[in-house]
C-alpha cells in the first residue's frame, strides 16, 4: 500500500481562534459562520463552476490543532458526560489514527474576485485557519437519512443555561454591535453550549475562564450552575 500526501486546497476562517470556543458540531451557533479561501492553484472560477446550485457542502478538513501520532483506540465523547469509553471510530473525537474532520455547512455565496475564491459559509465548527483537503457538494438524496439511527447523538444538546453580562462586558458589547452584528447573540450561544470539558459540565466552580472569539477573549464565570456570567470582553 502506497503513501499519500495531501495538500490544502484551502483554508477556512472563523470567528474560532482556539479548539475550548469552538461548538461541537456546525448549526449550534447561529452566528459562527465561515468564509473558505481557496489556494493557489485552486482558487479559480472553474473550480467551482456549478457549485452555486448546491445549498450545503462538505469540509474535509485536519485535526491541525492535535498533536500528531496521540490517539487511543477508545475515547470519551462529550455527549456522554466524558466518562464513559466508546471506540474511536463510534465517535468524531479529534484524537483520531489519522487527524481527518468531516463537516456539513451550509453554503451561502460563492465569490470570485481579484484572482480569490472565496465560500462564505452559514454556521461552522472549525477554528480559524484550519486546512481543508477536498470539497464536495452535499446530495440531498444520497446523504441525507431522515430516519437514521445516531447512538448517543439522537437529538440535538439542549443549552439550559442562561448567560448574562456584567456591566463591563455590556458596554464592550455596545461598542462592537456596527462591526460584529450580533455579537452579544453570538457570545451567549458560544458560551451556552458549555465550552468546558465534559467532565466540568453541569457542575459549579467559581473559576474564571476565557474564550478567544475574532479578536477577543470573552471572559466569564459560573455564577451557579446553570447562570454564566460574561464579566468583560477584553481586545486580544
Amino acid at each position: 500500500m502506497s503513501d499519500l500526501t495531501l495538500t490544502p486546497v484551502a483554508i477556512i476562517h472563523t470567528p474560532y481562534k482556539e479548539k475550548f470556543s469552538v461548538p461541537r458540531q456546525p448549526n449550534l451557533v447561529q452566528d459562527g459562520v465561515g468564509v473558505v479561501e481557496l489556494l493557489p492553484p485552486y482558487n479559480v472560477p472553474e473550480a467551482v463552476r456549478g457549485l452555486e446550485q448546491f445549498s450545503h457542502i462538505w469540509l474535509i478538513f485536519q485535526f491541525d490543532k492535535v498533536p500528531v501520532g496521540k490517539w487511543q483506540p477508545t475515547v470519551r465523547p462529550p455527549r456522554l458526560g466524558g466518562n464513559q469509553r466508546v471506540g474511536v471510530f463510534a465517535s468524531r473525537a479529534t484524537h483520531r489514527p489519522n487527524p481527518l474532520g468531516l463537516s456539513k455547512v451550509e453554503l451561502k455565496k460563492i465569490e470570485c474576485r481579484h484572482g480569490q475564491v472565496r465560500l462564505h459559509l452559514g454556521a461552522v465548527d472549525l477554528v480559524d485557519g484550519t486546512p481543508i483537503f477536498d470539497i464536495k457538494p452535499y446530495i440531498a438524496y444520497a446523504d441525507s437519512e431522515p430516519d437514521a439511527q445516531s447512538g448517543f447523538a439522537q437529538e440535538k444538546p439542549k443549552t439550559d443555561l442562561t448567560v448574562i453580562f456584567s456591566e463591563a462586558a455590556q458596554r464592550a458589547v455596545q461598542k462592537q454591535e456596527k462591526n460584529r452584528p450580533h455579537f452579544q447573540r453570538f457570545i451567549m450561544e458560544v458560551l451556552q453550549q458549555d465550552p468546558r470539558p465534559a467532565y466540568q459540565q453541569g457542575q459549579y466552580n467559581a473559576r474564571i475562564y476565557g474564550v478567544n472569539l475574532y479578536e477577543f477573549n470573552v471572559r466569564f464565570q459560573f455564577v451557579d450552575e446553570t447562570t454564566i456570567c460574561v464579566i468583560d470582553i477584553e481586545t486580544v
